[in-house]
């Protein structure tokens, strides 16, 4: 059936406000293709931003909080609050790595550029941190009691700083991507300014004593 205009309904239902008909239609494809067609990749690119610039909010305000504490007491409620913060800093980072995956899935490119090859390696090293810091102050039984595990809190420590860079690192090198030059349009200068900002006001409160120094 033709509408008015003598263009049929149907064309005129599968027409999105941006695009083509059929531009944004599922067609013949798998039910998972809907987060990808169409300006599906914007949105997501959208949300991956949202969600990793989350991860590494939370990150620092995990440091930040377990930095000060000096009496025991301090100590707990910090590391209960750290833990908490650095879980959902993980979970966004998850988050935001399952939805690029998805995003790239009819686009191919898996971790080619420095960003995502930077971006994996920040991953990887959120999960194992997390796992390690979470066991060593829970369950400390699995590496030969309470005493041997506080010996590798220097190393959470330290790891944990590195981490950090390695994230900032990775925000900075998406200002080389594809994604950024035609979109988002950030500025190199911009991100490594924040980053540094970050870095000084984060390291300049390291108490050099617990890294065993």
């Amino acid at each position: 059936m033709a509408s008015a205009t003598g263009i049929p309904s149907h064309v005129g239902e599968q027409e999105p406000l941006l695009g083509g008909p059929g531009d944004a239609s599922q067609k013949d494809k798998p039910l998972y293709h809907n987060f990808a067609i169409g300006t599906a990749t914007v949105a997501q690119a959208g949300i991956w931003v949202l969600l990793n610039s989350a991860a590494i909010l939370l990150l620092t305000q995990g440091i930040l909080v377990l930095q000060p504490t000096y009496t025991a007491q301090q100590k707990k409620q910090g590391t209960y609050v750290h833990a908490t913060l650095n879980d959902l800093a993980l979970a966004a980072a998850i988050a935001g790595l399952v939805v690029i995956e998805i995003n790239k899935a009819d686009h191919g490119g898996h971790f080619e550029s420095p960003h995502a090859i930077l971006g994996l390696i920040t991953y990887i090293a959120m999960a194992l941190q997390a796992i390690v810091g979470i066991t060593q102050y829970f369950v400390p039984q699995i590496y030969g009691g309470e005493s041997n595990a506080k010996k590798l809190y220097k190393y959470h420590r330290m790891s944990g700083y590195v981490i950090l860079i390695l994230a900032l690192a990775t925000i900075c090198a998406a200002t080389t991507t594809g994604f950024n030059l035609n979109v988002l349009h950030m500025q190199l200068w911009a991100i490594i300014v924040a980053s540094v900002l970050t870095v000084v006001g984060v390291f300049a409160r390291i108490k050099k004593q617990k890294l065993g120094f």
